[in-house]
């Protein structure tokens, strides 16, 4: 390879990798918002007027449902960080392999944390079975769309490029 096709490489693939990084920041300003909105929702629950009659089981599913959310902020916006850390130090490129593992723990960590807070409702305004069925439906939607559906033969973009 002469020297001209390296640049030329390096270039591809610097501009591939800043379109990678644009994506994923983009990605996780869709997300944020939401997981900052439910984190305040439940940071606020103990202080309502009805926090004192939920039972045994509602108190341990909201507190569940807090230590996820924590979690899960904490790992999404994880990324936004060290691209501001690396970016200020001079390192353009952040490490995206990282991020993108952070981003998926976040998620992992999103799911029953919603589910929880579903529960929690549900068990408030209906009873125990109506929570638990919606809880069920809830975690296996979860399940498919966020991690099984991606990863199914045929559901990948580059698959459907290719057949076309």
């Amino acid at each position: 390879m002469d020297e001209r096709s390296e640049q030329q490489s390096r270039q591809s693939f610097q501009g591939q990798s800043e379109q990678g990084l644009l994506t994923f920041l983009q990605e996780l300003r869709v997300v944020l918002p939401g997981v900052q909105v439910l984190f305040a929702f439940l940071l606020t629950v103990p202080f309502s007027q009805r926090f004192h009659e939920l039972t045994q089981l509602q108190q341990y599913v909201f507190y569940g449902s807090l230590l996820c959310t924590t979690a899960a902020t904490l790992l999404l916006i994880a990324p936004s960080a060290h691209h501001r850390l690396l970016w200020y130090q001079g390192a353009r490129e952040p490490n995206l392999r990282l991020e993108n593992k952070l981003t998926i723990a976040g998620l992992i960590f999103l799911g029953p944390s919603m589910s929880g807070v579903i529960f929690l409702i549900t068990d408030m305004l209906f009873n125990l079975v109506a929570a638990s069925t919606v809880t069920v439906v809830m975690i296996i939607s979860f399940l498919w769309l966020w991690f099984a559906l991606p990863v199914l033969p045929g559901s990948r973009s580059e698959e459907r490029q290719n057949h076309d």
